[in-house]
């Protein structure tokens, strides 16, 4: 990942990457058929992990409020602590290539789906509406990670995560619950 990371895909020779692994190239090779197929798995388990932080936020609680401001928090903390992985699934200089697009693509889309399907629960919005919504968030939950990560520094990243939270939430929230769950639980403002 390093290697990938540092160089990206184009100049990232297997010698290299071997040598990182403290294994041999011949060996690296029995368990990778190519360079490819070594991003790939790297991409898909970057992949699976930024999807895994995005379930566990909207998992961490039933207060709407909450898991907007939670799942905001796992794209800035996966973006924080994971700036290497963070690099390889969004700034990758192989991103154009069809099976990584795919890859990244039906990311976007697994995140989209479980925001959306918390969102067409309680809003009672249609599945396209819904889904829609979801992937808005998602838009704005990477593209201003991202831009937070390459102004690292200007802004704390609690502050950062809570001023695109709000801004979302003063968005979402528009939608009136339709479950007959509390927004907020007892006692709460």
């Amino acid at each position: 990942m390093e290697v990938f990371v540092a160089r990206g895909y184009h100049a990232a020779a297997m010698d290299e990457i071997a040598e990182r692994a403290g294994v041999s190239k011949p060996v690296l090779y029995q368990h990778f058929p190519g360079k490819q197929e070594l991003y790939l798995a790297l991409l898909d388990e970057s992949v699976e992990q930024l999807i895994d932080t995005v379930r566990t936020a909207l998992r961490s609680t039933n207060d709407n409020r909450q898991r907007v401001s939670a799942t905001f928090s796992a794209y800035f903390e996966y973006v924080a602590e994971h700036r290497g992985t963070f690099r390889l699934v969004f700034e990758s200089d192989f991103t154009n290539e069809p099976t990584v697009r795919e890859r990244l693509e039906e990311a976007d889309r697994k995140c989209a789906d479980m925001i959306s399907q918390v969102i067409k629960e309680d809003a009672g919005l249609a599945d396209d509406e819904a889904h829609l919504l979801g992937i808005g968030l998602v838009g704005m939950a990477q593209v201003s990670a991202r831009y937070w990560l390459s102004t690292l520094g200007t802004i704390p990243r609690e502050a950062a995560e809570q001023l695109v939270a709000r801004l979302a939430w003063r968005g979402i929230s528009g939608w009136p619950r339709t479950s007959d769950q509390p927004e907020h639980p007892p006692g709460e403002a």
